[in-house]
């Protein structure tokens, strides 16, 4: 189905995907399917809640709530991925003690599926994130950090395809610009490359090689900048392909994702839920036997 079709019909709550599955996704007994991406970002090493007392999120967040929340969604839609868009590591006492321990083993208790690196993950050093990599059974995705001669090489891939009720669903990881924000002393040989480059290069692989029918990227870029610099919202639209952008590192508090219009001018949504766990993104994708595809998305304070 041709892409401005699609959007008409549908209406501006919903938007397309930019590789329509095939109708034999659904074989005899055709029926709609239904994909649920569950998302967070920025945790920060936030485990419990805030207090009652805080001025900005009194008794919000907490890794206990969040996973009372993921369950009930699962329970409702067993075909639920749940990914992080990095800086998983710092910003309370759990990390100075434990150097990251805590927060993988909780995340791998919550079963995420995927999650990508931010510029925070490196605050114990390249070689810190390795030490716990051990304690994710979670896949570490970056398609634009080479971690070759680092204690990091052969415990990364570039993406990660997952299927769901006969849905491929590609997801791959891009991050932030280390210099200026990581020193060479904690990222030692790390490579930082072009995001747009490799962002483009998963999308292109992802669609033509592994045959997805959903192809997301999880980012720790930003999701906009006054000044010019890579971000979510240019990420979008400078290449083609990827149907949604989870990003990070701007703590961008979005009540649903914004559409913009790619460089083949097709839908990307791109969203954001702020940060140290206090809300959990959901986006539904429901393929139905006609070859559409129509989201619905909310944010829901944990």
């Amino acid at each position: 189905m041709e892409r401005r079709k699609f959007i008409k019909q549908t209406g501006i709550a919903t938007a397309a995907v930019a590789g329509m599955p095939s109708l034999d996704l659904f074989g005899a007994s055709a029926k709609s399917k239904k994909i649920t991406i569950l998302h967070t970002n920025d945790v920060h090493s936030h485990i419990d809640p805030f207090s009652h007392e805080d001025a900005s999120f009194p008794n919000q967040g907490g890794v206990a709530r969040r996973l009372t929340l993921i369950e009930a969604i699962r329970k409702e839609n067993p075909n639920t991925l749940l990914l992080d868009a990095g800086d998983i590591f710092q910003g309370t006492p759990y990390f100075n003690f434990y150097g990251g321990e805590l927060e993988f083993k909780l995340m791998s208790l919550l079963r995420y599926d995927a999650a990508t690196i931010g510029n925070h993950d490196f605050d114990n050093g390249v070689g810190g994130l390795a030490a716990q990599m051990p304690n994710a059974t979670f896949k570490m995705l970056s398609a634009n950090y080479d971690f070759t001669n680092t204690a990091m090489e052969g415990l990364i891939k570039p993406y990660e395809v997952f299927v769901k009720d006969g849905i491929k669903i590609g997801v791959f990881g891009v991050g932030i610009q280390l210099e200026g924000l990581v020193t060479k002393a904690l990222s030692k040989e790390t490579q930082y490359l072009d995001p747009v480059e490799a962002a483009q290069d998963m999308s292109r692989i992802l669609r033509e090689e592994e045959a997805c029918d959903l192809v997301i990227c999880l980012s720790h870029l930003g999701y906009e900048y006054r000044y010019d610099k890579i971000s979510d919202l240019k990420l979008a639209e400078k290449t083609s392909g990827i149907d949604l952008i989870i990003g990070g590192h701007t703590h961008t508090f979005l009540d649903k994702p914004v559409v913009v219009s790619n460089a083949k001018d097709e839908d990307v949504l791109v969203n954001q839920v702020g940060w140290a766990g206090i809300n959990l993104g959901r986006i539904d994708f429901e393929f139905d036997t006609s070859g559409t595809v129509k989201t619905t998305s909310k944010t829901i304070t944990v």
